[in-house]
């Protein structure tokens, strides 16, 4: 399409070349009666001449010989880079002595996916995937956090007087694990999350047993049937909990299937890993909390705006509620 400024359209040129041609305009005349330059006249013009009322559509400008670009050896040696260490074009750039401009060049040439869409075992693009009805695939991780002392931490005080908040409010049943660093004891947060829906189940608990952990699955699942879901698998990781017995009585009384990821491969369990992210940066450490208390006390309010008010970027910005039918009895 020509640009906005452009004096002939498609059909201006062939009006233009049809008088030059057909009716033996001069060029000038021509040129004047369409305000274009002489140049141009005769360019289209001629271009009628060889290939008639198709030659007047536009063409590429990029050229047909580029000598000054990148040689091929060079291009094949960035892709390498990029894929074999995932570097972004600075740093690529400064290994095979180039412009980072050239290198960000070239990668957009060749349309290599971000960094950030890339697997970090493989470096091939990630496979997203997403269950069709809600219930269909529960995602259940736990998430270590350690806790904030009474007064605060070094978020607030910094690092002089938050450690000496830890110093005085450390658990004394536990003993120090590392010279110099009290030990305030840690919070287990155990997450699940609808893969369609996204729709989470938090509680913080005070450890990462098979009885814990088989207790917060049964409230879990309690609390998604009371959302109108019905589970039908579970995706964990290989932790020592889900691994037991236990666990797996549990889920088989229930016709669930449990399903666990391969081996140092967080990523299959990806939802559930990306929604521990949030969880730290929204809730854990959005706010400089003067004591773990107000901090678990936060977290219903938060669990509840996550669930029901904060747009998801993976669901085009609605909230997990907008994909659970019913679940805020709009319907009934």
């Amino acid at each position: 399409m020509p640009h906005r400024n452009a004096p002939l359209t498609e059909l201006g040129r062939l009006r233009l070349a049809r008088c030059v041609v057909e009716d033996g305009w001069p060029l000038r005349r021509a040129a004047e009666r369409f305000q274009v330059a002489v140049t141009t006249a005769r360019r289209w013009a001629e271009r009628y001449r060889l290939h008639g009322a198709a030659g007047m559509t536009d063409r590429s400008s990029r050229p047909r010989h580029s000598p000054r670009r990148t040689p091929t050896r060079t291009e094949r040696r960035i892709i390498k880079v990029r894929l074999a260490r995932r570097w972004g074009p600075a740093r690529i750039a400064y290994l095979l002595r180039l412009n980072p401009a050239t290198v960000h060049r070239v990668l957009t040439r060749y349309r290599l996916a971000r960094l950030s869409h890339l697997d970090r075992a493989t470096a091939t693009p990630i496979r997203r995937y997403e269950r069709a009805t809600p219930g269909e695939l529960i995602h259940v991780d736990i998430k270590k956090l350690g806790n904030i002392p009474d007064g605060g931490g070094h978020k607030i005080h910094g690092r002089a007087a938050g450690g000496r908040n830890s110093s005085a409010h450390r658990d004394p049943a536990r003993p120090r694990t590392r010279h110099g660093r009290p030990n305030l004891g840690y919070g287990y947060l155990h997450n699940a999350i609808d893969d369609h829906s996204r729709l989470a189940y938090t509680e913080i608990l005070p450890d990462e047993t098979k009885e814990t952990a088989t207790a917060f699955w049964l409230r879990a699942q309690a609390y998604f049937t009371s959302c109108g879901i019905t589970v039908q698998r579970v995706l964990t990781d290989n932790g020592s909990a889900y691994r037991s017995h236990l666990w797996r009585d549990t889920l088989t009384a229930a016709g669930i299937t449990h399903k666990r990821t391969r081996p140092y491969r967080p990523q299959t369990n990806g939802k559930v890993e990306r929604y521990n992210r949030t969880l730290l940066d929204e809730w854990a450490y959005a706010h400089p909390y003067r004591s773990e208390t107000e901090r678990r006390q936060a977290l219903p309010q938060w669990l509840h705006t996550y669930n029901h008010h904060r747009g998801h970027t993976a669901l085009n910005g609605a909230p997990p509620a907008s994909r659970v039918p019913n679940l805020t009895g709009q319907n009934s």
